[in-house]
């Protein structure tokens, strides 16, 4: 086989070799049917089963919670922003939301089109460097639930802990850092995830919800939109992306085989701290952009002296086989995405790559 990237992408992203191999293994011919995956009636045995897997293999990942059910939507987070308040924001009520940064900022901009919101917390004032503490989040009244983004990808900031709403239903985009941690999902009504980043693929968002949320959505909205439609349908009420599902169980056997949660969360955090520990020592040549005890350990951001230089290294990089490092367009600098499938290697070559970039420009 030809030499893997280094892929540092921000989503889609890495995916485990172990789970490609298995998956080209099996592509053209599953459990001996004769046919691909892709190629099955979503209403057959076979692909109910593979489905109904991928649902309880995460369920028990987070340690078989009782009554949450997970859902599998089409439409990516992007389309969640929109379901939650269209669900959950009723006559009189107000959809409360943390800003954080961009993936926040685009949640909230979608509430607001389906009623009245308010911000508990903002860390609009560091230029989102830093996350709102947790005693700072301040729920309005009638609140219907409140909104938080555990992880943002742009800017590279993580909650490390999650806020105790008492009665209020707390929602979670955890698109970019599910799995990758434990967390206690009893503290959630809901979190979602675009698969694309940890859990598999794009093309399916994951929403593991309290059944009693969603067993009787708004009577007015389109089927598509209702997340009762999924409950009754059990996800099967039109074709889902059943590819993007067997893979995303494949993904879920490699978490379970790397030690669960507290697996994936050791090695995470070496891969990060070996990356953060390279900026920290290079006496200032790379510059971290987040305050250092909010730092994402799944989406490292950093700069250097000035654009010029960063380009160069974003080029060099290439030229090296890393992909992935240029900041997202809306902020610039540098990032680096090591979700859990990126192997403990390549963050390994990233540090040599940026020791041998400052050596040459020092």
């Amino acid at each position: 086989m030809s030499k893997r990237a280094y892929n540092f992408n921000a989503g889609p992203a890495a995916l485990p070799l172990e789970v490609l191999e298995r998956a080209q293994a099996e592509f053209v011919n599953y459990g001996d049917t004769g046919m691909s995956i892709m190629e099955m009636s979503h209403r057959g045995a076979v692909y109910e089963a593979v489905h109904n897997e991928a649902q309880e293999r995460l369920l028990s990942l987070l340690g078989n919670p009782s009554g949450y059910k997970v859902l599998f939507i089409q439409g990516g987070a992007s389309t969640q922003f929109a379901m939650i308040p269209m669900n959950f924001l009723g006559q009189g009520q107000v959809a409360n939301y943390v800003m954080t940064g961009s993936w926040a900022e685009k949640a909230i901009k979608e509430a607001r089109l389906i009623g009245e919101t308010h911000i508990a917390a903002s860390s609009e004032a560091s230029k989102y460097m830093a996350l709102p503490e947790l005693q700072d989040i301040k729920l309005s009244d009638h609140a219907a639930y409140l909104h938080l983004t555990s992880n943002e990808t742009i800017e590279g900031t993580q909650f490390k802990e999650f806020p105790d709403t008492g009665s209020v239903p707390l929602i979670c985009d955890m698109s970019s850092d599910i799995l990758s941690r434990p967390f206690d999902l009893s503290q959630f009504a809901m979190v979602y995830a675009g698969a694309q980043k940890n859990l598999g693929p794009s093309g399916v968002a994951v929403v593991i919800v309290r059944e009693d949320m969603i067993t009787d959505s708004p009577k007015h909205l389109p089927s598509m939109l209702r997340y009762d439609t999924y409950l009754k349908n059990n996800s099967l009420y039109n074709t889902p992306p059943s590819f993007g599902i067997y893979m995303i169980n494949e993904v879920l056997k490699w978490i379970q085989e790397k030690g669960g949660l507290e697996g994936v969360q050791e090695l995470n955090r070496k891969k990060a701290a070996l990356i953060y520990d390279a900026i920290d020592s290079s006496g200032g040549f790379y510059r971290g952009c987040v305050n250092a005890e909010v730092r994402s350990d799944m989406n490292i951001t950093f700069r250097l002296g000035t654009e010029e230089l960063e380009k160069e290294f974003v080029k060099s990089s290439e030229q090296e086989g890393f992909v992935g490092l240029k900041g997202h367009r809306s902020v610039g600098g540098l990032r680096a995405s090591v979700y859990n499938a990126l192997p403990y290697e390549s963050a390994q070559a990233l540090v040599q790559f940026m020791q041998q970039f400052q050596n040459s420009r020092s």
